[in-house]
């Protein structure tokens, strides 16, 4: 008897739980699409205000806070206004701005509230074209899905 219980009962348990992981792998493809368009669109209005040489409204996509952390070659710059100023002691020309591209995007979630972004970036100036790499991680804040720390090279 117990025999004839032992097949089925393994089948329930083998067969079971295949659709309750495919709800949770549709479930967690779902979140990550939408902090993925969330952050996104905080990408492409950073680079809509750039490139109509709005330097406050780029800044817009960074987290407000002290603990705001901007990382480009051998320079650490701590906090919102300290980066804010950054941008606008190196760009303070519409031709140093140039127009910003972002390229090659991914976007990883960690989590509910976190995400690793990679990408490239590109300035289209009139002398040159300056572009690299960078490593942002974003947090989900009472504003929004922000950039916390941003750690970008230039390409040689």
């Amino acid at each position: 008897m117990w025999r004839n219980l032992l097949l089925p009962a393994l089948l329930i348990i083998i067969i079971f739980p295949l659709p309750l992981s495919a709800q949770h792998s549709a479930g967690a493809t779902k979140r990550h699409d939408k902090i993925a368009t969330a952050i996104r669109a905080v990408l492409d209005a950073q680079s809509e205000a750039w490139n109509r040489g709005d330097i406050e409204r780029y800044m817009a996509g960074y987290w407000r806070s002290n603990e705001t952390v901007f990382i480009s070659g051998d320079s650490l710059t701590r906090g919102w206004q300290t980066v804010l100023d950054r941008y606008k002691q190196n760009y303070n020309s519409r031709e140093k701005m140039g127009t910003l591209t972002f390229s090659d995007v991914e976007i990883k979630p960690v989590g509910s509230d976190t995400a690793v972004v990679i990408g490239r970036w590109h300035l289209q100036r009139a002398k040159d074209e300056p572009h690299g790499r960078f490593t942002l991680i974003f947090r989900k804040t009472k504003q929004g899905w922000r950039i916390v720390h941003d750690h970008t090279s230039s390409a040689s």
